[in-house]
């Protein structure tokens, strides 16, 4: 879905296909008669754009088919669907009965995460539409919070910069210009917004890079307190192809604001290549039983539900949300629980245009209050802009769509949704 923003530039909406995951080429393919079509015939669309995921062995079969990645191209064309950003977080295995924190892996400390991310700004090079000339792809934030010392910090950023140089070479050579996102989530070394300005401007001497998220839980970890960074870094200035994709769910899961983070952004010259919408799930009161009898409807075995909530100390968080469940109090630390005087936000992609029933309710406002910021002043800060629930199956059972009818129902009212904010912002959507 394409839509003209005031100063004359197209801002482009999709929804990420990691929601149904494939890890071959014949599976993407799948994909796309079974459920994106579908999806944009419900919306009745002629066009409907799509953030792709490809799996490594479906990225690998294109790379080095080039009759396979034409064939793809053409069956994006028959079906009515583009392509201008690729989700590059997941690596491989993001349909497994338990992902958890093999989500992480490989990390920027790997070659395999650089030759992967490699392989996918090339191929979205080769199928961004005739008249798109910019292409963005998200990425995992370096690596999970530990192990990771400066050394790891080191090697990464060398990683980014060689990406970098790639990419350069790759618009040279095709003319089209392709951006990376660091993803911030919570627990990785860029948890925050502040984390990614950090890094993304961290100083090339590896002994200037702090980790103080080798600790064995979050509490250690900058963001979790305000005493978290008590000297900054030396700084240098951001290469423009590696910026921050703003996942709305995970910004909302820090308590972090959106005009802070965005204004932090902007003063250090970091380009937000893209953005995914999403809400997270948002508990008011967690130290009343029938709201925890609620959360606990939503810890299930598949994906990590960070969880979170803001003290009059800090941050405070744990790493799942059964973890946050197992015990809590004014006193609980990490290790044992979550501190519940305060409300409590867990990373669980919520359906945007459905909240979880009370007690519960979801982050769509900070959302909101993003997307405003993304892209209601007078030009875009990004152009890309990606619906991401993936967790539809991860529902409690009585929220699951059970057939695929259901679940294309349920991702174009997502994206009606997200339309809807889009023109109550003043832009216009494109035939």
């Amino acid at each position: 879905m394409r839509f003209r923003h005031p100063d004359g530039s197209t801002v482009h909406l999709a929804y990420c296909t990691n929601v149904h995951p494939a890890e071959t080429l014949d599976g993407v393919l799948a994909q796309l008669r079974d459920h994106c079509e579908p999806v944009r015939r419900r919306l009745g669309r002629d066009r409907l754009g799509i953030g792709l995921w490809l799996a490594r062995d479906a990225a690998r079969s294109l790379t080095t088919d080039p009759a396979s990645l034409r064939a793809l191209r053409a069956e994006l064309d028959r079906r009515g669907l583009e392509v201008v950003t690729l989700n590059g977080f997941p690596y491989e295995g993001f349909g497994a009965d338990e992902v958890k924190y093999r989500v992480y892996q490989p990390d920027w400390t790997h070659p395999d995460r650089l030759a992967h991310t490699t392989d996918l700004a090339r191929l979205l090079a080769a199928l961004l539409p005739e008249d798109v000339t910019e292409g963005s792809v998200s990425t995992l934030p370096l690596a999970w919070r530990t192990p990771f010392d400066s050394g790891a910090a080191a090697t990464a950023r060398t990683a980014l910069t060689t990406l970098a140089g790639r990419l350069d070479a790759l618009e040279e050579l095709t003319g089209r210009s392709i951006r990376i996102g660091l993803e911030p989530e919570p627990g990785c070394i860029v948890e925050t917004v502040a984390d990614a300005v950090a890094a993304l401007t961290a100083a090339p001497n590896p002994r200037s890079v702090r980790n103080p998220r080798s600790g064995p839980n979050p509490t250690s970890a900058p963001g979790m307190s305000p005493a978290s960074n008590p000297s900054p870094a030396p700084t240098a200035a951001p290469n423009p192809r590696i910026g921050v994709c703003l996942d709305t769910c995970h910004l909302a899961t820090s308590f972090e604001d959106p005009h802070t983070a965005l204004d932090s952004l902007a003063a250090a010259g970091i380009p937000v290549p893209k953005a995914q919408l999403s809400a997270a799930l948002h508990a008011e009161h967690p130290h009343l039983p029938e709201v925890r009898a609620a959360l606990a409807a939503f810890a299930e075995p598949r994906f990590l539900h960070q969880t979170r909530t803001r003290t009059a100390a800090g941050l405070r968080g744990t790493d799942d949300l059964p973890e946050a469940l197992a015990t809590s109090g004014h006193h609980a630390t990490t290790a044992h629980g979550l501190p519940d005087a305060t409300p409590w936000r867990a990373h669980f992609h919520v359906p945007l245009h459905a909240p979880p029933a009370p007690p519960l309710s979801s982050t769509l406002p900070v959302l909101q209050d993003a997307l405003a910021l993304l892209v209601g002043g007078p030009h875009p800060r990004t152009h890309h802009l990606e619906v991401e629930t993936y967790t539809w199956q991860a529902l409690p059972p009585e929220s699951r769509p059970r057939t695929r009818a259901r679940l294309a129902d349920g991702i174009a009212a997502e994206l009606t949704l997200a339309r809807d904010l889009l023109t109550d912002l003043g832009l216009k959507e494109l035939p």
